[in-house]
Formats: C-alpha cells, sequence, structure tokens
C-alpha cells in the first residue's frame, strides 16, 4: 500500500457520468495532509509514515508535540494517523500530500469510526426477535434465557444489550469518481461510515488495484 490520505467527510450528493446515469457520491475534503514522520525498515522494523491533517494553532500543543512538529518544519497538525507503505524512502518530512494522488477510476478503501447510538437492546442490536403480545406472556423485549441453570452464571460472548455504534468500520473497494486537487475534494462512489464532520482515512484498495 502507497497511495494514503486523510480527509473530512463533508456529506453525500449525486453525480451524472457520460450516459447519464445517476451516481451517488460522498464529498469528502481530502488533505492536504503533510508527512510528519517516516519510519523505515532498518531503523523501526518496518515502513511507514505518519500523515498530519488540518492545522491547528501553536499554542494548543504540548512542547513534546510541538518539537515533533518542529522536527517536520511544519505547523501543528489537529489529527494524526500512522500508513503502512511498501516503500519510505520515497516520502520526506514535511512533504505534502494532495488529493492528486487518487485519479478517476481508482478504488479505495474508506475507514472511521461509525456513528454512536448510544445504549440499545437486544432486538435493535442484535435482531433478536420480540416475545409474544398476547396471552399474558410479560416478556416482550427481553433477551431471553441466558444458560445453563447448573452454571450459575452467564457465558462469555452472550449477546446482551449494551452500546451500539462507536465501531471503527472500514468500506472496501470504493470507484473514484472525481479528484479535484485544486478544492482538494474527492468524491468517491457510495457512502461512507461516519457523521459529517468526521475524520476519514482514505488508502488504496487492498482488492483492487487498477481501473476496471
Amino acid at each position: 500500500m502507497n497511495k494514503a490520505i486523510l480527509a473530512r467527510k463533508v456529506g453525500m450528493t449525486q453525480v451524472y457520468d457520460q450516459k447519464g446515469r445517476v451516481i451517488p457520491v460522498t464529498v469528502l475534503e481530502a488533505g492536504p495532509c503533510r508527512v510528519i514522520q517516516v519510519k523505515s525498515m532498518d531503523k523501526d522494523g518496518y515502513n511507514s509514515i505518519q500523515l498530519g491533517f488540518k492545522e491547528k494553532k501553536k499554542n494548543r500543543v504540548n512542547q513534546p508535540l510541538a518539537g515533533h512538529f518542529q522536527r517536520a518544519k511544519t505547523n501543528p497538525m489537529q489529527y494524526l494517523r500512522e500508513v503502512r507503505v511498501d516503500d519510505s524512502t520515497a516520502y520526506s518530512d514535511g512533504q505534502e500530500i494532495k488529493v492528486d494522488c487518487f485519479s478517476p477510476g481508482d478504488y479505495v478503501d474508506v475507514s472511521a469510526t461509525a456513528r454512536g447510538k448510544g445504549f440499545a437492546g437486544s432486538i435493535k442490536k442484535m435482531g433478536f426477535s420480540r416475545g409474544p403480545k398476547t396471552h399474558g406472556s410479560h416478556y416482550n423485549r427481553g433477551p431471553g434465557s441466558l444458560g445453563s441453570v447448573d452454571a450459575a452464571r452467564v457465558f462469555k460472548g452472550r449477546r446482551l444489550p449494551g452500546r451500539m455504534g462507536g465501531w471503527r468500520r472500514t468500506v472496501q473497494s470504493l470507484n473514484v469518481i472525481e479528484a479535484d486537487a485544486e478544492k482538494n475534494i474527492l468524491l468517491v462512489r457510495g457512502s461512507v461510515p461516519g457523521p459529517r464532520g468526521g475524520l476519514v482515512e482514505v488508502k488504496e484498495s487492498v482488492k483492487k488495484k487498477v481501473n476496471g
């Protein structure tokens, strides 16, 4: 994997292809990003780069982070993410990465934190069936039996009510429809996890590499 960029989810819209067909797309404000740190196989045991996205005020970082950005000769960044690459020698500290690293027809994998939905019952969270509504059941939306009586405990892995959403999710093999380097806009076909304004990681697809 060599191509990657950080982005902000703007929202969804639709565009038309050359044949007049409607294509649902997600609009991403991608980059520009800065390479904050480069790790090599010889020094660190693996190849990777650390990307920074969205500048922020210098008085809002502590001294260790300020020195970290100073070594890269860049302004402080709000988001930092590390991305594995095949060859880290192609990158240097402070290098700018723009959305034109991708082109229409490329396939990308998009990762983000899904929208949190708070506490949910087992029916909403896992799709359990409900109990009967009539004949005095009095057991309508309960989780059901929790396990063996002799064990006197609930076994690990039991699906129960709890927090729903907020998971990290990756959508694979999304087609790039448009990449505008002047406006830092990337249009990808389909939906992307996360709320509007959330951080999104866009990487070269691990399954599809070429236009097709």
